[in-house]
């Protein structure tokens, strides 16, 4: 194998993991969890095909699917924070409602079962966003938002009501504030992410094309110790075991076919027995706020 090109092929398909592993660790380190990374991944990735499918601009749609990420984050921070409501379950909801929903909408929008079209251009060719400028977009996002948990006032506060809330309340943090905009900025990230699957990688949309990515996004960020530097690492690594699979199937090693699929799953749950004791989640994660 060409261990040059397995690199490449991890910077370029890790984005999706990586930036939504970041909102994760933002959303986490304000106290809530929102499990529904999933559900906005895939929602944001519907979102960003229908738009580029209908004005041929990947740009367009990605916004559109950053757009759709912070309505559903919307959802699972009133419901979290206002209602108070099982934070788990919320979210869990979310990603059952936006895999019905979205199988639902292609059937209904384009009269087919499974996909949507492909976008094309004028000149017929697929409808896709520069790969090099989303990589850089991505990966200089998810940096950057290291600094803002970790350099800003803003992150202070975001890690002081994650940690105690109470304490911050005290002190004139508006505990609901702060949560609210933790939870809409991972909505965005998690569009973000599933908008670079239907515009940088592939032009068309397929029933639950984020295929556990959300999930994969929740285990980095655990991985990486709630840091969004961790987190990209994580990411990283988790790409590498998906471009060593289809690399591996490609040429046919003798590994079976559903073992070779099983690898960044496997991945998955290896860094989460390995790693899930030895880090601490914020000391307020998942628990409602009583003002």
């Amino acid at each position: 194998m060409d261990i040059l090109y397995l690199l490449k092929q991890t910077i370029i398909i890790a984005p999706p993991i990586l930036i939504t592993s970041v909102g994760a660790c933002i959303s986490e380190k304000s106290g809530v969890v929102n499990i529904g990374l999933e559900g906005i991944m895939l929602s944001g990735a519907f979102a960003t095909a229908v738009v580029n499918i209908a004005t041929s601009n990947p740009y367009l749609g990605i916004i559109a699917g950053i757009v759709v990420g912070i309505l559903i984050s919307l959802i699972h921070a009133f419901i979290s924070i206002n209602l108070k409501g099982n934070q788990i379950i919320s979210g869990v909801a979310i990603n059952l409602f936006a895999a019905a929903t979205t199988s639902y909408l292609i059937k209904a929008i384009y009269k087919t079962a499974g996909s949507t079209p492909n976008a094309v251009n004028a000149k017929g060719d697929p409808s896709l966003a520069n790969q090099m400028l989303m990589i850089v977009v991505v990966y200089g996002l998810a940096i950057a938002m290291y600094f803002l948990l970790y350099k800003t006032v803003l992150g202070l506060r975001i890690r002081s009501v994650g940690e105690h809330p109470l304490a911050a309340d005290t002190v004139g943090i508006s505990v609901y504030k702060i949560r609210y905009i933790s939870v809409l900025l991972s909505g965005a990230l998690g569009g973000l992410g599933g908008a670079y699957l239907t515009a940088v990688l592939l032009p068309s949309f397929s029933n639950n094309m984020s295929a556990g990515r959300g999930y994969i996004a929740m285990a980095a960020m655990i991985f990486g110790k709630w840091n969004p530097l961790g987190a990209i690492l994580a990411s990283l690594l988790f790409a590498f075991g998906q471009v060593f699979a289809d690399m591996a199937k490609a040429t046919r090693m003798p590994i079976p076919q559903e073992f070779l699929t099983m690898i960044p799953y496997i991945l998955t749950l290896l860094a989460l027995v390995g790693f899930v004791g030895k880090s601490r989640a914020p000391k307020a994660s998942g628990l409602p706020y009583e003002k």
